[in-house]
């Protein structure tokens, strides 16, 4: 599995765990989405000044693989890189790990469509992040 070469750090907030004490399953889709939009901030194809009509994207399919439980007070770090561009869509991989250790919690994988918000259409994969993405992974 090649390297991930974008993280984000995240702390486990204590209104982010379940009755058990482990992380929510449902806020693992909040750490991957934080995750994605610093990614696409870091690449220059979101800033924060941006409505969210324009980051061109809406979410097409999403898995997430439970690895080990996670809780309270761990600094994690969530990954993730583009390991496809296709006409239209982009997939993306990502990884909930502890930021000291390394440790595995979660795995994702996010097909997202490009998509205008403004006609409510799919749209081609703009040429603008289909490079910055490929200089940047090496695709």
């Amino acid at each position: 599995m090649p390297a991930f070469k974008f993280a984000h750090p995240m702390e486990v907030r204590y209104g982010d765990l379940d009755p058990q004490g482990h992380l929510n399953n449902a806020k693992y889709l909040t750490y991957l989405e934080q995750a994605r939009v610093h990614y696409f901030s870091a690449l220059g194809l979101f800033s924060k000044d941006q409505s969210f009509m324009d980051i061109g994207v809406i979410i097409a399919d999403i898995h997430i693989q439970y690895r080990a439980p996670l809780l309270w007070g761990a600094s994690v770090k969530v990954s993730v890189r583009t390991a496809k561009i296709g006409r239209k869509s982009l997939t993306l991989e990502q990884s909930v790990l502890n930021d000291a250790t390394d440790q595995l919690y979660a795995t994702g994988t996010v097909i997202l469509v490009a998509y205008d918000y403004h006609t409510h259409q799919t749209i081609l994969v703009p040429r603008t992040w289909r490079e910055r993405i490929t200089d940047f992974e090496g695709l």
